[in-house]
């Protein structure tokens, strides 16, 4: 019995080694991967489908072998429309479960809270959607639109349409209030008098114009005043909307604005935050001929794009990822800037031959390309992506129609002072 009793011990403390021994196997066959959204608050319309699109892209590279022969193993967290709570979660992914990259942040804001932890903790974040520049950290690789790749294309578009007043409009936050005072400075090197932008102007002690535009909170419902300052502005014609606005609250300030009397022939509004994604929330039909400007539409007719939606459809259908919503499901600029950035990201390891973050950048300033749905994307030096630039005319079913392409614009991040 003794000696059955020694047996057993034995044998167990080899299982015991065994599974430790194990362990670190299973840990160095995977690589650990963060996605930082909100997945809920007044910013999870927007983000939540981006954490889906990210898990639809670390499957299907996992279907594939994965990075260097790790599979991706995502870490999710919800930053909860909450600026502070982003930069929490960013120290966790970090120091925490150590991941190698993160894919995350929307508003500006929330990306200007992690900036400081990831550049303390030299990690990596691939930030994907429209942004107002002005910035350029050693840490951060942004797949976004800068303004020269949206907001001034949609500009040059409306001047060249014969508008002559410029209403700007955004959430109070730095995104909006940093792209109009951009566009503040470039329509006035375009001849735009001042009087012909509306939406107020702030200034200085010096008088120098410090904000220009009308800006709202987070979440603001009640846009009657504002609309009402709108329809004043355009009662004289050859009047236009800049739309800055982030989040639901596009959803009152359109269904105002329709029950205004106001209408895209009379007054279109460009928007720069609202894609197809958030067209599943709005009024759509009262949105027919207002336009978008962003690096990629739903509708764009190519064998890449129709292969990337059929297999997003797909992963949808098969998905038991909780809270994931599988019906009227549809594509937008940012969620294929979050895809993309995942496969710059895995072309940049591999040239790396290491997933270091350091070396992970250098090998993204060096230049690495992917055909992704909007057409070929390609890193810059400066942490920005040359890409294709897409003008839309919304329709009545929530997409767009495609009535203006540029290609290969070069990302210009610093732009502030520069227009003559």
């Amino acid at each position: 019995m003794k000696k059955l009793s020694s047996i057993l011990k034995s044998t167990l403390t080899m299982g015991a080694c065994t599974m430790l021994a194990a362990q670190p196997a299973v840990a160095e066959s995977t690589v650990k991967v963060g996605v930082l959204h909100s997945l809920s608050g007044t910013m999870a319309i927007s983000e939540t489908s981006l954490r889906d699109v990210l898990l639809f892209t670390f499957d299907e590279i996992n279907a594939k072998g994965g990075v260097l022969g790790k599979k991706i193993e995502p870490v999710v967290v919800d930053g909860a429309s909450d600026w502070p709570l982003f930069a929490e979660k960013a120290e966790q992914l970090l120091v925490k479960d150590n991941v190698s990259v993160t894919f995350g942040c929307w508003t500006s804001v929330s990306r200007k809270s992690v900036l400081p932890v990831y550049e303390k903790h030299k990690g990596l974040l691939f930030y994907p959607v429209q942004y107002e520049g002005e910035e350029m950290s050693p840490n951060i690789f942004y797949t976004a639109e800068a303004v020269n790749q949206q907001a001034i294309p949609a500009v040059d578009f409306l001047l060249k349409e014969g508008y002559k007043k410029f209403y700007l409009i955004g959430t109070d936050y730095v995104y909006p209030q940093t792209t109009n005072l951009v566009l503040f400075e470039y329509l006035q090197s375009k001849g735009i008098p001042v009087e012909n932008i509306g939406g107020g102007l702030r200034k200085d002690a010096e008088g120098k114009v410090i904000s220009a535009g009308n800006y709202t909170p987070f979440g603001h419902s009640d846009f009657q005043q504002i609309v009402a300052d709108i329809r004043k502005f355009a009662a004289s014609g050859e009047a236009c909307v800049i739309n800055t606005i982030n989040g639901d609250a596009n959803v009152p300030f359109f269904k105002e604005f329709a029950a205004s009397g106001l209408k895209s022939e009379d007054c279109p509004v460009v928007s720069f935050s609202l894609s197809e994604d958030e067209f599943r929330s709005l009024p759509a039909k009262d949105l027919v001929g207002h336009l978008g400007c962003w690096t990629y539409f739903m509708s764009i007719d190519s064998p890449a794009n129709k292969k990337f939606k059929a297999d997003f459809q797909a992963w949808l259908k098969q998905s038991s990822v909780p809270g994931v919503v599988k019906e009227n499901r549809v594509t937008c600029s940012p969620m294929v800037l979050s895809y993309n950035g995942v496969y710059l990201w895995k072309a940049a390891v591999e040239k790396a031959g290491t997933f270091e973050p350091e070396k992970v950048m250098e090998a993204l300033k060096s230049g690495v390309s992917f055909d992704g749905p909007g057409g070929t994307v390609t890193s810059q030096e400066n942490h920005h992506l040359t890409k294709n630039v897409y003008i839309g005319e919304t329709l009545e079913n929530g997409q767009f129609e495609i009535i203006e392409t540029q290609e290969n614009v070069v990302g210009e991040p610093f732009l502030k002072g520069t227009f003559q």
